[in-house]
């Protein structure tokens, strides 16, 4: 049976890439090598034993922490019955959450009416279900040296790539032309809400006809 390690679970707006403004339950997983320099949740690089905590202590976490409780999917199932959410869009993410299988709890969550969705960095094979919606955020040339999936660009139904600067986007179109990607939509997210990062990412989506995201939920301040 498998036990997913829970960072977090919540229920917020989904602020990136196409769903942006949808209400959504966001499950997030510990653990992810691929070492970004601009990640903002770089609490749940590392897997420690000794930050295993019970779900009541994961769920009252007022900051952010390395902290993780093992759920099943019949667990989470049953916790997102018990807070009473209404959102009914599912978002796995991380960490890296392609680390591990997917499939059951995309399949789970699906057979009781929600759709899902998975944001990994196209560096793990991915294994979720069929109707799973897969933002790919490809992160290129990491600390950790894992290469970009063909198969992960194949099956992503949107790439969302952070910029700052113009090998950014250089690599990005590199990315693309190596993996034959010519009709998946493409978002650029600035890094940090910087205005430099932001002007570059809109001359650049006018310049592609590619689109903008903007992580609404920090220009609202919300989780």
């Amino acid at each position: 049976m498998i036990e997913y390690k829970i960072n977090e679970l919540f229920e917020t707006i989904q602020g990136e890439g196409s769903f942006t403004g949808q209400p959504s339950i966001f499950i997030r997983l510990q653990g992810c090598p691929v070492g970004c320099s601009w990640c903002d949740t770089k609490h749940t690089w590392e897997i420690e034993l000794g930050d295993e905590v019970s779900q009541n202590i994961m769920l009252a976490k007022v900051q952010e922490t390395s902290q993780w409780t093992a759920m099943t999917v019949e667990q989470i199932l049953a916790l997102v019955k018990d807070k009473h959410f209404q959102a009914k869009h599912i978002v796995i993410t991380g960490g890296e959450p392609c680390m591990v299988d997917l499939i059951p709890l995309c399949s789970a969550f699906e057979l009781q009416g929600y759709s899902t969705q998975v944001e990994t960095s196209g560096t793990f094979d991915i294994r979720v279900s069929d109707q799973c919606w897969v933002t790919v955020s490809p992160k290129i040339n990491m600390r950790g040296g894992y290469a970009i999936l063909n198969s992960a660009m194949i099956r992503a139904n949107e790439i969302k790539h952070p910029i700052a600067t113009e090998q950014h986007v250089n690599d990005l179109k590199k990315l693309l032309a190596e993996h034959n990607i010519k009709s998946t939509p493409i978002y650029l997210q600035p890094i940090s809400q910087k205005s430099r990062a932001t002007e570059l990412a809109i001359a650049t989506c006018i310049a592609n006809n590619w689109r903008l995201s903007v992580q609404v939920h920090k220009y609202l301040g919300i989780e």
